[in-house]
């Protein structure tokens, strides 16, 4: 079985290292990946513009590229969210339907595909406050969201928990939304700037070093967030403490 990776945008431009960890990472596990270098951006900023039509072109490339491959696999939850819900502006063929199907964020599948619980070369000894997307919580079903009745689950951290010397901090809102919103940010700044400062002081309270998660956006987002207030706090995407990057 071969994996396609999809290494989004946002990472490819501004986080390239998290797309090298995902690839580390997968190879560590034995898994068989390849890189279409053809690979452009799956449509998701256009269908939160409103623009879903014209990104009909974009959504057909996507499946041009990654329709040979027996799964997709991708660092961020709001990527496979627009692949596998919104990939809608063309026509809905067998391979359209494939890589619908078959496609994965980098915490899924890792957890629920290839069962990992032992991470033996990971060592990051921090307090690490983990923040939910709200893409990979609602959509993904990364964990139980706290407005839902059901017995709490949370897979990333159970991913992370099996990483040596880390110590997992709680906000007292976990699941509270970052702020980031996609073009929310840029419509709202004020809001999305306010939710973003609260997001990160009640991190900060919670005592944590780090603040980690599976999408790249909210962490930038929170980033610049942080650096305006002046937290004194760090940002690394789940899969650099999973593959044993160093702090």
């Amino acid at each position: 079985m071969t994996i396609g990776l999809f290494v989004p945008c946002f990472i490819d431009a501004f986080y390239p290292r998290v797309g090298i960890a995902t690839l580390e990472l997968l190879e560590r596990f034995g898994c068989d990946v390849a890189y279409p270098f053809d690979q452009t951006c799956c449509g998701q900023p256009m269908v939160n513009a409103g623009c879903h039509p014209e990104a009909a072109a974009t959504e057909q490339l996507f499946v041009d590229n990654f329709a040979q491959y027996d799964v997709i696999v991708a660092p961020s939850g709001s990527c496979i969210h627009q692949i596998r819900d919104n990939l809608t502006a063309i026509e809905q063929t067998p391979a359209v339907k494939h890589v619908r199907e078959n496609s994965y964020e980098l915490v899924e599948y890792l957890h629920d595909v290839l069962g990992v619980r032992e991470f033996p070369w990971a060592r990051f000894e921090h307090r690490v406050g983990y923040h939910d997307s709200c893409n990979t919580l609602r959509n993904l079903g990364h964990g139980q969201p706290s407005e839902l009745r059901g017995g709490y689950f949370s897979k990333p951290r159970t991913l992370l928990s099996a990483v040596a010397g880390i110590e997992l901090v709680s906000p007292e809102r976990p699941d509270e939304c970052c702020g980031f919103g996609g073009t929310f940010s840029v419509t709202e700044p004020e809001v999305s700037g306010r939710m973003g400062h609260d997001k990160i002081a009640d991190h900060g309270r919670a005592g944590a070093e780090y603040i980690v998660s599976a999408d790249t956006s909210c962490l930038m987002h929170q980033q610049g967030c942080a650096k305006r207030i002046g937290a004194p706090v760090a940002f690394k995407h789940i899969a650099e403490i999973l593959n044993g990057d160093a702090a």
